[in-house]
């Protein structure tokens, strides 16, 4: 957020630029939202007369810039790894940068939100025609370079400068309490729900509302929240209609190098486990390797022991933290783009890692799926804070378990209280608005976790109500800044930030035109339980995202276009099905009358 005159982007064009009249405002072709109550004025860097800024000033007092390269058309080459060089115009705005060929016989469009460049960087010095290269390293594996006249070599610092997260103060539409809707099933007579957080005092990554043990006090929860990691106690995340087995999630126990113990701690789980009468055990599932659980306790974390926790059994699943995640997709990075090396394809594949580390993630989550299921077993999730390998486990399982978060709507609200309600990094993981590309924090949790789920679509490809391109715009708007939807770290920040009024829900957008995101091949099967195959054999690399920008793999027909014809062909079917179904019952009803009055039976009257 950048509010008011305190915003550091403001002083500085404030500083560095000098009013210029309204009337030489140009249209740059921006879509990014604004307000009717917005005085706009151009400013010009005094340096460079090249270079121009819009400078809008909404009446909530937030600071938006829109950077216009040129006088009239700029002299800018972007080169691309396909077509090679195209020169044409360069435009940046407080949402986009927006280049545009001057080929009108053929012309070439590349538009990318700001939010998806990871870092600009300059590629050498000087060339021999005067010109300097700059690089765009985008979150979403694509390298971009651009080449500019000396003069005109400031884009750099420009982009930097507008590289920010600014909220779009239009009206909102949220999925409407996706709390409430989640939590329809309680309270029963073994959970509650507690308000104990409602103002963000017991737990600030947490909701407001959460659901616990009916035989644990809120003073004992309190006990409890001092003993794990960031006060994430555990918490009920999906409750078994039937046998009410539960999925629970919270973050590490501080046990330490000495193992302390807390007797709350061992009491609420003990509860957990009493909630569900057709089972005397309960399973830990710690996402961590063994060896990385055992070296937190120098840091004051740990796990359980079986020891203290009894009818407790712990199974540690083997996924990597953050930081190997984060150089995995570094490596795949470069093997799939820009160039693809045949040859060599599969081993540079395997030497990413990358699907191996979705296999550990879908067969932790199957673990845990299965567990519930067919063990009738209530399970304890966590990882070391419980928001990034936690949320991955937790919603993948309950995809398994449960068909309303197949749903185009039901998948929504998983996402909202999953991810977003406990508190998952969004902001940090993908580095909204910070240059600083190395940031030990940046990590593609949430990318793994919809690349499941594109692999669970794949081998159940009737079982999902919504398509890949719904998965696509997920990821594409998680770096792009233009809903409200992904930004800040929790459910606190985004209250603080007011983005419930400011911003738009992705959601809203997807709701507004859900056949663009159906499955023609749906099928409700709602209490159907899947269990997907997690063997290397049966998991392939999603060339539909991660490698869509290579037009030469491109699929001939666009699957889109074809989901779409797929959905008015079954729209039809389904008319002429009914209107059959209709003559049917119609004939049906007629037959008993036909038969009660044959034809040409005399009329008998009597006198």
């Amino acid at each position: 957020m950048c509010p008011g005159s305190g915003c550091p982007a403001l002083k500085m064009a404030q500083e560095e630029l000098q009013l210029l009249p309204n009337e030489s405002l140009q249209d740059t072709g921006s879509s990014a939202p604004s307000t009717e109550a917005t005085e706009v004025v151009m400013l010009r860097l005094s340096a460079d007369p090249q270079v121009q800024f819009v400078f809008s000033y909404p009446a909530i007092k937030t600071a938006c810039f829109m950077l216009s390269f040129g006088a009239p058309a700029p002299d800018v080459t972007y080169i691309c790894p396909f077509l090679g060089a195209i020169r044409g115009a360069l435009t940046v705005t407080n949402y986009r940068l927006f280049f545009k060929s001057m080929d009108k016989d053929s012309a070439f469009v590349l538009d990318l939100p700001l939010g998806v460049i990871s870092r600009v960087e300059k590629i050498g010095g000087v060339s021999m025609h005067g010109e300097v290269s700059y690089g765009l390293v985008c979150k979403d594996v694509r390298n971009l370079r651009f080449a500019h006249k000396q003069q005109e070599g400031s884009l750099k610092k420009s982009i930097f400068e507008v590289l920010m997260k600014f909220a779009f103060p239009v009206s909102n539409s949220m999925v409407s309490d996706p709390c409430s809707t989640e939590y329809s099933g309680v309270p029963n007579e073994s959970w509650r729900i507690t308000k104990l957080n409602e103002h963000y005092e017991l737990c600030d990554t947490y909701p407001a509302i959460l659901v616990v043990p009916v035989t644990v006090p809120d003073e004992e929860l309190k006990k409890v929240a001092t003993f794990r990691a960031k006060g994430r106690i555990p918490v009920l995340s999906w409750i078994h209609p039937e046998s009410q087995a539960t999925v629970t999630r919270c973050s590490q126990p501080m046990v330490g190098v000495n193992g302390k113990r807390c007797k709350e701690d061992e009491k609420y789980l003990q509860a957990i486990m009493d909630a569900n009468a057709q089972s005397h055990k309960l399973f830990i599932f710690d996402a961590r390797p063994s060896v990385n659980a055992v070296a937190n306790k120098m840091k004051g974390g740990g796990f359980e022991s079986e020891d203290a926790y009894q009818n407790a059994e712990l199974v540690f699943l083997d996924i990597h933290n953050i930081h190997v995640m984060r150089e995995s997709l570094r490596k795949l990075k470069e093997v799939v783009y820009p160039n693809i090396e045949e040859s060599h394809w599969l081993s540079n594949l395997e030497s990413t890692h990358w699907l191996e580390h979705i296999k550990l993630i879908l067969a932790g989550a199957l673990r845990i799926a299965d567990k519930v299921e067919s063990g009738k077993t209530s399970v304890v999730v966590h990882c070391s804070d419980g928001w990034d390998r936690t949320a991955q486990l937790t919603s993948l399982a309950m995809l398994m378990l449960d068909g309303y978060y197949r749903t185009l709507r039901g998948f929504q609200v998983l996402v909202e209280k999953e991810w977003l309600s406990f508190g998952h990094r969004f902001q940090a993981r993908s580095g909204h608005g910070d240059r600083n590309h190395t940031d030990a924090d940046r990590s593609p949790v949430f990318l793994q976790f919809i690349d499941c789920v594109w692999q669970m679509t794949r081998q159940f490809p009737a079982a999902f109500e919504f398509n890949e391109y719904f998965l696509i715009t997920i990821l594409d708007h998680l770096y792009s800044c233009l809903f409200g939807t992904f930004l800040c770290n929790s459910e606190l920040q985004r209250v603080k930030e007011e983005l419930p009024k400011k911003t738009v829900s992705l959601w809203s957008y997807i709701n507004s035109q859900p056949e663009e995101f159906t499955n023609p091949l749906y099928v409700d099967y709602s209490n159907h339980v899947l269990y997907p195959v997690v063997s290397m054999r049966h998991l392939e690399l999603w060339v539909g995202y991660y490698i869509r920008w290579n037009p030469r793999m491109r699929p001939q027909e666009p699957l889109h276009q074809r989901y779409k014809e797929l959905l008015a062909k079954r729209a039809e079917l389904q008319r002429k099905v009914e209107e059959l179904q209709r003559e049917v019952t119609s004939r049906a009803a007629a037959a008993p009358e036909r038969a009660g009055s044959p034809a040409g039976s005399p009329v008998q009257t009597c006198v």
